[in-house]
């Protein structure tokens, strides 16, 4: 990390925010990770791996959690993992150049803004059960596919998509998410291991700062929080990041 244009003390802090805020409503938060580390001046070998481990690390934390307070349907999800899973492992191979990296990371964050701050209407979509079966497997390939490239859980997504299906309540959605996110993370991780493998040493003290703001967040989320404000923090999070994404492609002179 020594080779970052911010401060290690720094960044563990702000990544601690994040994973508090990510993990209150069932995400991992590897959509500003991401952003982050980009414009922290991260290698585009690295980013991926470290954002896929820290996935991994606040979606397990949201996972048990979510699952102890009886949020966590198994059913609900099975058809987004089914598509997913493999689509992440392929994904995860993927070795991108870096510009349609930057592009996909940059349009993958303008979507989950746009997600947060004109968010779906709460009807739910007149599909029947194959029809739902069918988005389910389209959205979780993918999701997936992104998932591993990137390294976004893409749980920020599936929230929405559960609800609009009419799948289960916004709590079950928000389960659905973390488990979501942890399962495809891992299968990206596997891929990754294999064909990109990256030391993770020097990252420790990011792993250490998601650990404490997911365990925080999670049991904030599944016990306390409103999830709509939630969401709206979140949100200025991704302007943020947006923004130093922008810049970072040469897209905003700030």
């Amino acid at each position: 990390m020594d080779d970052l244009m911010i401060s290690p003390a720094l960044l563990a802090a702000i990544f601690f925010l994040v994973a508090f805020l990510y993990s209150s409503v069932g995400l991992g938060g590897g959509s500003s990770y991401t952003a982050l580390l980009a414009a922290a001046g991260a290698g585009m070998q690295v980013i991926p791996m470290v954002s896929l481990t820290l996935n991994i690390i606040v979606s397990s934390i949201g996972s048990l959690t979510f699952l102890r307070h009886d949020h966590a349907r198994l059913r609900l999800i099975a058809p987004f993992l089914a598509a997913s899973i493999p689509m992440a492992y392929v994904g995860g191979a993927l070795r991108l150049p870096k510009e349609y990296f930057l592009w996909l990371l940059l349009i993958s964050l303008l979507l989950s803004a746009a997600r947060i701050y004109f968010p779906n209407p709460v009807k739910q979509l007149p599909l029947g059960d194959r029809g739902k079966i069918f988005v389910s497997l389209v959205a979780g390939a993918v999701l997936g596919l992104v998932a591993g490239i990137v390294g976004i859980g893409g749980g920020i997504y599936l929230v929405p998509l559960v609800i609009l299906l009419g799948l289960g309540s916004p709590k079950e959605a928000a389960a659905c998410g973390a488990f979501f996110i942890w399962v495809n993370s891992v299968s990206g991780m596997v891929a990754r291991l294999q064909y990109n493998p990256v030391d993770l040493l020097p990252y420790v003290p990011l792993i250490v700062a998601v650990l404490g703001g997911g365990l925080l967040g999670s049991y904030m989320g599944a016990a306390r929080f409103s999830p709509m404000r939630m969401q709206k923090m979140l949100g200025t999070i991704l302007l943020v990041a947006i923004c130093f994404m922008l810049r970072k492609m040469g897209l905003l002179n700030i």
